[in-house]
């Protein structure tokens, strides 16, 4: 008897990098599809891709949830899957980007069963043109949010 997983599905998009941007995703059960998205008023494509895996992750109910995450970022799907991931948290993030949402993407990544697939964007895959659009329009949103993560990092090229 096979196993039935949680199939989620997500994209991230900025428009410039840094920019307005937006997160999307499709998740899918059975039967059951719910679709959730957001954005900010400066981010990164980066940051937005990782929140998109973040936030659908802690959607789910139950602890324990066999999961498969298809997403067309390699800087998520390498990082777990080359365990990059870990090395950065047992040295602390020093000099990585994104340690807000590392540190939050973590325990997500723990609660659950979740295996991370890469797959290449704009390859006419219906859920992931589903998150690109979701992710696109969240970030032409009026009054959008401040992603305090990014905008309260050191960005500056300057020290």
């Amino acid at each position: 008897m096979t196993e039935k997983r949680i199939i989620i599905y997500t994209d991230g998009a900025a428009r410039g990098n840094p920019g307005p941007g937006g997160y999307g995703a499709v998740m899918k059960y059975g039967k059951h599809r719910k679709e959730l998205s957001g954005g900010f008023r400066l981010t990164t494509n980066n940051r937005m891709e990782l929140l998109a895996v973040i936030i659908a992750l802690e959607e789910l109910k139950y602890e324990g949830s066999p999961v498969t995450v298809y997403s067309d970022s390699k800087y998520v799907c390498e990082a777990v899957n080359q365990k990059w991931l870990f090395d950065w948290e047992r040295k602390g993030f020093k000099k990585k980007k994104n340690p807000d949402l590392w540190r939050r993407f973590l325990p997500a990544l723990r609660k659950h069963n979740v295996k991370l697939t890469w797959i290449k964007g704009h390859s006419n895959i219906p859920e992931n043109e589903r998150c690109d659009a979701l992710a696109v329009e969240a970030s032409r949103q009026a009054n959008l949010p401040v992603d305090e993560g990014y905008e309260q990092e050191d960005n500056s090229l300057f020290k």
